[in-house]
């Protein structure tokens, strides 16, 4: 990017934030931006998987736009300016890739990784528990499979594949245990259980389980979509059966 467009982009969210600028983007502070952060990343993510490079530059600055604006609400209450946030992350990135601009070796990604994570515990001295570090804001998934990660990196983890296997199949007794109970709170308990075990196997298989689980939803919208097509009357008439035989004719098409 010239340093000229960006300067731009900088001064006309000044100008947006001005006594005379926009009504709305006057009235916005860092938390009512936080749908939008989370809505703008998504849609990224949604034009990375589409393939359409063109929505994707349109997502990036929509992203970009988030970025410039909590700086620019920042530079006004006088914590810091969007300089400080591109200096502080070239700072950053310079100390933690010493392979690139400094003398350490590696030999493979996965040697940058623990390096990365090592040189990251050296700057955050204030995190004393390895669950130190997880979002509150990002989803559940996201969260169960970085709280997985971190307990594995201090030596948290299952010996071998099978006995996490043997792992989710007694968080599903126990669940169907609770069932019996019809005791509501103790079976919210036990399908999280489920739930996080199952982000283990996930995690154990080098599988991003929030986007498989995206993956898995968009799957089910267009097979449900083809199932509305090919009906011959409305959902609601058909049978479990007629469903079943609907559902796989789907499945052959999408």
């Amino acid at each position: 990017m010239e340093v000229k467009e960006f300067k731009e982009l900088v001064d006309v969210i000044a100008r947006l934030r001005a006594p005379d600028g926009c009504p709305w983007d006057k009235e916005q502070t860092h938390k009512s931006l936080k749908p939008n952060m989370l809505e703008e990343a998504y849609e990224a993510v949604d034009a990375i998987d589409s393939g359409d490079m063109s929505n994707l530059k349109e997502e990036l600055g929509d992203v970009l736009l988030q970025v410039v604006l909590h700086a620019q609400i920042a530079s006004e209450e006088g914590a810091f300016n969007i300089e400080d946030v591109a200096r502080e992350l070239k700072e950053k990135l310079i100390h933690r890739h010493p392979h690139v601009f400094g003398d350490t070796k590696v030999k493979s990604a996965d040697d940058v990784v623990i390096n990365w994570d090592k040189l990251k515990q050296e700057e955050k001295t204030y995190r004393k528990s390895a669950m130190d570090g997880i979002s509150k804001s990002q989803s559940a998934l996201m969260s169960a499979q970085k709280i997985s990660k971190k307990a594995v990196k201090v030596g948290f983890e299952w010996p071998n594949e099978d006995s996490l296997y043997d792992c989710i199949k007694s968080e599903f007794d126990e669940f169907r245990e609770a069932e019996k109970e019809q005791d509501k709170d103790h079976m919210e308990e036990e399908y999280g259980d489920i739930l996080f075990a199952t982000v283990n196997l996930a995690r154990w298989n080098k599988i991003d389980a929030e986007q498989a689980l995206l993956r898995a939803n968009k799957k089910f919208m267009a097979r449900f979509r083809k199932m509305e097509e090919l009906a011959e009357k409305p959902l609601t008439e058909y049978s479990f059966q007629e469903y079943d035989e609907l559902w796989k004719r789907a499945k052959k098409e999408v």
